[in-house]
C-alpha cells in the first residue's frame, strides 16, 4: 500500500509539473501568435437553426467582399487599416443579407480586442486569450459564433472555409516563426496527451482512495 501511494503521488506530482508546463507554453504562444494575426469573427443573434444559418450566408456575404479589397495587403497593420476603413461596407454587406433573408436584425461591425476560447481550425490550434479581430454581431449577438483567421489570410482562399488550402499554409508560415508554427500544429497532440494524463491520473485516485 505504502509503494501504492508512493507511486500515485509520484504521477500527480508530474501531472503538475505536466499542467504547469503546458499552461506557460500556452501563454506565451497566445501572446505572440494575438502580435502578429487579425481575426474574423462573427456572432448570431440567436442559437435557433435559422438564425445560425443566417450568420453562415453574412458570413460568405463579408468573405466575398473582404476577398477582393484584401488580396494585395502586405502586412498585419495594413490588413487592419484596410478592415478598419471599410467598416460601414462591411455592415451594409450583413445588413443586405439579413433583409434578403426577411428579418429585421441590426448588424454591428468593429475591430477591437476579443477574449477566445481554444479554437482549433484545420490542423491549426490557437490558444485561448485575447486577439486582436473584426467582429460582426448580428441583432442580439446571443448566439453561437464563427471564427477564422483574417490575416495572414485563412479566410477568404476558397469557398471550403473549414479547409486550409496550401496557399493558406504558405501565408501562416510566412509570418509565423518556425518555432510558432510548430507550436500551433501541435496544440491539439498536446491536448489530447493532456485528457490521457487526466484519465490516468483519475485511476491512481481511485486506487488510492480504494475504491
Amino acid at each position: 500500500m505504502k509503494k501504492l501511494y508512493q507511486t500515485g503521488a509520484a504521477v500527480m506530482a508530474a501531472a503538475v509539473l505536466f499542467t504547469g508546463a503546458y499552461q506557460y507554453r500556452s501563454h506565451k504562444l497566445q501572446s505572440e501568435l494575438a502580435n502578429q494575426i487579425l481575426r474574423f469573427h462573427v456572432i448570431a443573434n440567436s442559437d435557433t437553426k435559422a438564425d445560425q444559418e443566417l450568420k453562415l450566408k453574412v458570413r460568405d456575404e463579408i468573405g466575398a467582399y473582404l476577398g477582393k479589397e484584401l488580396a494585395d495587403v502586405g502586412d498585419l497593420e495594413e490588413c487592419e487599416q484596410a478592415v478598419s476603413a471599410r467598416l460601414a461596407q462591411i455592415e451594409n454587406c450583413a445588413r443586405e443579407v439579413i433583409a434578403k433573408e426577411g428579418y429585421d436584425y441590426t448588424a454591428e461591425a468593429m475591430i477591437g480586442e476579443v477574449d477566445f476560447p481554444k479554437k482549433t481550425y484545420g490542423n491549426y490550434t490557437f490558444p485561448k486569450g485575447n486577439y486582436r479581430a473584426l467582429k460582426v454581431v448580428i441583432g442580439s449577438g446571443r448566439g453561437e459564433n464563427w471564427w477564422c483567421v483574417m490575416y495572414p489570410n485563412l479566410c477568404f482562399s476558397g469557398s471550403v472555409y473549414e479547409v486550409i488550402d496550401e496557399n493558406s499554409q504558405k501565408e501562416l508560415q510566412a509570418v509565423l516563426t518556425e518555432e510558432e508554427y510548430a507550436e500551433i500544429m501541435a496544440e491539439g497532440e498536446i491536448k489530447v496527451r493532456f485528457k490521457y494524463l487526466e484519465a490516468v491520473l483519475e485511476k491512481v485516485r481511485k486506487l488510492m482512495d480504494g475504491q
